[in-house]
């Protein structure tokens, strides 16, 4: 078993050091602040050459046009004062300086699911330079020859000049230039409109049991409820459907079911908004039949999230209680028709996991976790608190879980694998004078099992379930704690996090790899849910097959089916993977790993077929030709390897490299004739290769506003300009996706949204329809081969969302962009100088 594994077993994610939290929080900060002055530094020193290049190029200028026309000098400077010294300082003859700039992607390894590194993110660009500031306007050139025109010829009036035409979209101060196809006369009254296709969640795969606790149930409709990122997910285990309960706008870090078993109350992490302000958390109970939401608890009560929920059970559900992620966890009880809160206390600073009323009397409420378990009294809206003494017995590092048995005794699972028997004890009067109180102690412990005990479940009858941590058990106890039956868990899916049950026999089990197995003793357990449980960047669909793969840093890549809603295979890779694409044979995927080596493996044997190594950094995107005869490879050391391919993608030849961009390589696409190649990096860069020429690079980027691309997944891009928020960085869009019909683009964002916008969308604002389900920055999207669905990928959620394209227009994307060039609108967002 893996590290990872064993450190479950001393330790739950709920409560992980607040040092470290800060530790990771503090290191971001500072690296976000490092790459802040890098491409500060970078853009001054670009502004002082241009700036020299300026001062070189006017007298040299004068000269020449005196020499021609002694009235000229005026007109020079008129140029100079408007193009050279006003507050644009952009000069867009010379946009083909460019700068080196370290712009390396802010690593997410401070962000919780809580998303602080979120909120730290939007400050920082709300300190950054204006971005996403767009301008229309000629060439330096251009402006001089129009001038010098208007001054020889009296009475003459300024002309339009398209050709030539470009757009400037500055972010983070740094200027990117895009020039306006031939086919788009006005660029002025482009209209821009929400697309007519829309997204519907088809499917979620994945489960969140890494570092969560008891978050599964069976309901009576044969489905089992969970969630992952956003969703909770209703999944029938025998006719293997879906339903979702999307109400929650983060995270959803806490589940439990009413007596009724019915009605559910799910509560969720507060998060931030894309302005980097805190949201509220709270706690919906909603129907499981209806998905109908009944009530909403505590919105702005709670601190930082929901950390654990339980329904009252003597009085059939009348209250909730609930415990919030602040620092002093507040426990707190809510009249669950009215939604108000009852009583409020502070329970303690430590982590706490677990909280539950006893089921013969809501006035006792039970709290356990990091070395503790109290034993609380509800009078008269009034808390008292009684700790449980451990007395002769070691105590615990943390406390994982409890159950109350027939006889109203408190049974406690530990990191030490033991299950504890509390008691109430009456009061020792003999040793601690009239004033003592009955307190509660340990009656009994009992060896359970090696590692931590993560779940306790009761059984009809008194009998007791208990899951172990490190020996990856479950084990069947009678109602005295005598062992009756017991089994192990595969290893591949870690330890056992939480049980159901299904029926006497049948279990459901949730695991701390993000897997539901569903069995019984005697026939063992299978899979019915399985997902990633380290972030995700690697995302690709089949050509030609309702098939994808995935690759992330659990070392994991995995194929699934979009028809049949499962995991076709998965294997174990030794580096972790961060992108992936299909031959266009469809036999071979190649993916991207992060040493700088790749490997091709075959979709059938699911052995490598071929592997290689660029360099000694991390590759980021992998793309093949359109006719499958070039494989392309995008580097963080700034290349882009070229080999050319054979045998139906088996055989791989180095052919060239592209050199020349300044930063790591982050998209790339191929022109549909497979001999041009357009890519951006991590300084915001756009160019253009001629591969057929040898890997050139086309320094005059005029030349390649027509050419027409057989993907679109580069985020800077003439056609995609829309997508880009009023107030963006370079990395608040993390991929992007056209779609086979070039109809409409899909956009993976920062702030967990999925966007789907109109293809082309070439002017800023561009109106979109906007999706929730991820609860960490979307990493990637992709559709599938004949565009029935689209598939996002969350990063620190784990969570992959299928979603079915709803809907649809007519009409590709130059008829589109042509119709729209001759359609009138409101007045245009770009400023022309």
């Amino acid at each position: 078993m893996d590290s990872s594994t064993n450190s479950l077993d001393d330790v739950s994610a709920d409560g992980s050091a607040d040092f470290q939290d800060r530790t990771s929080v503090m290191e971001g900060r500072l690296q976000a602040q490092e790459e802040e002055i890098t491409l500060l530094k970078s853009s001054l020193a670009d502004a002082l050459r241009r700036i020299r290049i300026h001062d070189q190029l006017i007298p040299l200028l004068k000269q020449q046009l005196i020499a021609v026309n002694p009235g000229a000098a005026r007109v020079l400077n008129q140029v100079c004062c408007s193009d050279g010294c006003s507050g644009s300082g952009k000069l867009s003859a010379f946009d083909g300086i460019r700068h080196p700039a370290s712009a390396t992607r802010v690593r997410r390894n401070s962000e919780k699911l809580g998303n602080p590194d979120r909120q730290r993110k939007r400050l920082d660009k709300k300190a950054a330079s204006s971005a996403n500031l767009l301008t229309r306007s000629p060439s330096l050139e251009n402006r001089a020859k129009e001038l010098i025109s208007s001054a020889g010829s009296p009475g003459s009036r300024r002309g339009t000049y398209s050709q030539g035409q470009s757009i400037k979209m500055f972010i983070r101060g740094r200027p990117i230039t895009m020039y306006v196809p031939s086919n788009i006369q006005n660029y002025e009254d482009l209209k821009m409109e929400p697309p007519s296709d829309k997204l519907e969640l088809d499917w979620v795969y994945g489960y969140r049991g890494r570092d969560c606790r008891a978050n599964l149930y069976f309901l009576p409709t044969g489905e089992a409820v969970y969630f992952i990122a956003c969703v909770i997910v209703l999944y029938h285990i025998n006719k293997r459907t879906q339903r979702h309960y999307r109400k929650h706008t983060d995270c959803v870090r806490c589940l439990t079911l009413h007596p009724d078993k019915v009605r559910v109350a799910s509560g969720q992490t507060a998060g931030v908004d894309k302005d980097g302000k805190p949201l509220q958390p709270c706690v919906y109970i909603w129907d499981s039949n209806t998905l109908v939401t009944l009530q909403q608890i505590g919105l702005g009560t709670f601190q930082r999230g929901v950390g654990s929920v339980a329904f009252s059970f003597a009085d059939s559900g009348l209250f909730l209680s609930v415990i919030d992620d602040s620092n002093e966890h507040m426990l707190s009880v809510w009249d669950c028709s009215k939604g108000t809160k009852l009583a409020e206390i502070k329970s303690t600073n430590e982590a706490v996991f677990a909280v539950d009323f006893n089921p013969s009397d809501s006035s006792i409420i039970i709290t356990c976790g990091k070395s503790h378990v109290y034993f609380w009294t509800l009078s008269a809206g009034q808390f008292t608190k009684k700790q449980g003494i451990f007395g002769k017995y070691k105590k615990p590092k943390f406390i994982q879980c409890f159950v109350f048995s027939l006889t109203g005794d408190v049974l406690t699972g530990d990191s030490e694998g033991n299950i504890l028997t509390w008691g109430k004890s009456a009061a020792d009067v003999k040793t601690l004078g009239k004033g003592a109180k009955e307190t509660y102690q340990i009656m009994r412990q009992t060896r359970a099992h090696e590692g931590s005990v993560f779940t306790l479940v009761t059984l009809q009858g008194g009998a007791l379930l208990s899951g172990g941590g490190k020996d990856r058990k479950i084990i069947r106890w009678s109602a005295d704690l005598a062992p009756e039956r017991e089994c192990e868990i595969p290893e591949k899916f870690g330890a056992v996090r939480t049980i159901a049950d299904v029926d006497d026999e049948e279990l459901l089990v949730g695991t701390t790899r993000n897997a539901i197995l569903r069995g019984t003793f005697s026939d063992g357990f299978v899979a019915i849910v399985q997902g990633h449980v380290d972030e995700m960047w690697g995302l690709s669909t089949h050509p030609s097959q309702n098939i994808f793969l995935t690759c992330g840093h659990d070392r994991q890549v995995c194929l699934w089916n979009t028809e049949e809603h499962k995991l076709d295979w998965c294997i174990s890779l030794e580096e972790y993977g961060l992108c992936a694409d299909f031959c266009p044979s469809g036999s071979v995927v190649s993916v991207g790993l992060s040493t700088g080596r790749w490997v091709v493996l075959d979709l059938l044997t699911k052995e490598v077929v071929s592997e290689s190594t660029d360099g000694n950094e991390q590759l980021s995107v992998m793309r093949y030709s359109p006719d499958g005869s070039f494989l392309a490879v995008g580097s963080h050391d700034n290349f882009i390897y070229i080999y050319s391919v054979t045998e139906s993608g088996r055989r791989y030849t180095r052919f060239g490299k592209c050199n020349g961009h300044s930063s790591f390589i982050t998209h790339l696409d191929w022109s549909t004739d497979g001999k041009y190649i357009m890519s951006n990096s991590g300084d915001y860069e756009i160019l253009y290769w001629d591969i057929a020429a040898g890997c050139k690079l086309l320094r005059n980027r005029f030349e390649s506003r027509d050419r027409e691309w057989a993907s679109y997944t580069c985020v800077l891009g003439f056609h995609v300009i829309g997508v880009w928020l009023e107030g963006s960085d370079g990395t608040d869009i993390n991929a992007l996706c056209r779609s086979h019909s070039e109809r409409v683009v899909a956009v993976a964002d920062d702030f967990c949204k999925i966007h789907l916008f109109q293809y082309p969308c070439p002017k800023p604002k561009a109106p979109s329809h906007r999706y929730d389900g991820h609860g960490s920055h979307v990493t990637n999207v992709c559709f599938t081969h004949n565009d029935s669905h689209l598939l996002s990928m969350g990063g620190k959620d784990t969570c992959i969302l299928q979603w079915k394209m709803i809907g649809g227009g007519v009409g590709d994307s130059g008829e589109r962009m042509a119709s729209a060039s001759s359609t009138s609108t409101s007045s245009p967002e770009l400023a022309s100088s």
